[in-house]
């Protein structure tokens, strides 16, 4: 039996576990059949022409964990923001751990999905919101709704902002020889609400990890969510992260996404501007070696007049490291006076490392002002002679100008512990200790 074989074959047994109203029966019913008819994508789909999941599909994956793994705070403290405080919501192989995590219901509703999927103080929420944004086509979008249970229900009412930024963390301890989750996330910040979450996920084990992820986000009116997914797991982990945002009038969303490791990651990221004077900011860093797979998809679509995008991603490809970057913006006729910028940058450190980047622009208004570029090259020479004729070593040169060539995407960082911690982490991922403040 293949994985996709499994994974229908396994959906009654996981209906009849679980307590639900009809609705997200119904809506995981249809979800279930939509992937059935569609499988896995293969790379025979454009979208999918430079990332195969073949090798996945071969594994033996376990869909549901026997049990939960205990974690203590000191063995796993590396991977959360220590520095500050934050709200945390925390899961060990799919399994929600309390232990671990600090939630809130203090004038915000910051919890579990599968609380607000069963409970009937959230179903007002639930209703307007809940697959309501994320793809009803996209397969792996459809099976992660088939199976969709538990992740983190985060909810801003109207004028409210937490009192500090919030934590999603997914651990996988190898309590499984192979473990499949397929964690679901819920995000409603209202009119005026402002919200910053912290993402990662990260396998403690060498055993084989295949996490299938979906996140809502919904931005209401006047509405700031900062979003920070920090991706720097181990190379028996494999990543598809699909996220889809709807924004209304003024609301600033930002997403910086930062891969250092894992063995395939996929990022799907889907802006949605329903409004005017909406802005929409797609960054991120990559930094790969060995065979590691990295792939960002990203969509912005200007539905209406008066917007702004901005995507700026760079990668770092050593070894035999190969990055994908597909990036969309699409204008409707209506969207007049849109400002949309897209920048794909690409430094190839090692002749056996590959990048393929394709920025694309659909345009169907007349009053525009939009852009795409893509670069891919290697370290300046010249530049690389000066930092050497100065009394730097090649290497700590080298660790320099990449340094530079990224700092523009970790300037936007808002969060200054976290700041550091990416600094600290892309000196590590280079392999010096790179002398001034970080």
């Amino acid at each position: 039996m293949d994985l996709k074989e499994k994974l229908v074959s396994s959906f009654l047994v996981f209906e009849d576990n679980i307590d639900v109203d009809n609705d997200v029966h119904d809506i995981r019913s249809k979800a279930i059949k939509n992937f059935e008819a569609k499988g896995f994508p293969s790379k025979k789909e454009e979208a999918w022409k430079y990332t195969s999941l073949n090798s996945l599909q071969k594994i033996d994956f376990s869909l549901f964990p026997k049990k939960e793994s205990a974690i203590e705070y000191k063995d796993v403290k590396k991977y959360f923001l220590h520095e500050i405080d934050t709200y945390k919501i925390v899961f060990i192989d799919g399994i929600y751990s309390s232990y671990l995590s600090e939630t809130t219901h203090d004038g915000v509703d910051i919890c579990l999905m599968s609380a607000a999927l069963t409970k009937p103080m959230y179903k007002p929420v639930i209703d307007v919101y809940f697959n309501k944004v994320a793809s009803k086509d996209e397969s792996l979008t459809t099976l992660n709704t088939a199976f969709s249970k538990e992740g983190a229900y985060i909810y801003i009412p109207k004028n409210k902002a937490p009192k500090k930024p919030v934590e999603i963390i997914h651990f996988s301890t190898g309590n499984e020889a192979a473990l499949l989750l397929q964690p679901r996330n819920l995000i409603v910040v209202e009119e005026n609400a402002e919200l910053q979450v912290i993402e990662r996920h990260q396998s403690l084990t060498t055993n084989d990890t295949f996490t299938n992820s979906v996140t809502e986000i919904f931005a209401d009116k006047n509405a700031i969510v900062d979003y920070y997914k920090l991706q720097n797991d181990a190379n028996t982990a494999s990543l598809i992260d699909n996220t889809y945002t709807d924004q209304k009038d003024t609301s600033i969303v930002s997403v910086h996404t930062f891969s250092f490791g894992g063995k395939l990651t996929r990022n799907n990221l889907n802006f949605y501007q329903n409004g005017e004077r909406i802005d929409s900011v797609m960054k991120g860093v990559t930094i790969l070696g060995e065979k590691q797979h990295v792939d960002h998809h990203t969509l912005v679509h200007h539905i209406e007049p008066n917007c702004e995008s901005h995507q700026d991603y760079k990668g770092i490809y050593g070894e035999k490291s190969t990055g994908v970057f597909n990036g969309k913006i699409i204008v409707d006729k209506i969207a007049q006076k849109t400002n949309a910028f897209q920048k794909n940058n690409n430094i190839l450190i090692s002749d056996k490392a590959t990048i393929n980047s394709k920025p694309q622009l659909e345009i169907f208004a007349d009053d525009v002002k939009c852009s795409h570029g893509c670069t891919i090259g290697q370290l300046d020479e010249d530049a690389l002679f000066y930092l050497q004729s100065r009394g730097i070593p090649k290497k700590e040169a080298q660790a320099l100008l990449m340094y530079a060539f990224a700092n523009n995407v970790l300037e936007s960082v808002k969060i200054p512990e976290l700041k550091t911690r990416i600094n600290k982490l892309i000196a590590n991922k280079l392999g010096v200790r790179l002398g001034f403040d970080l």
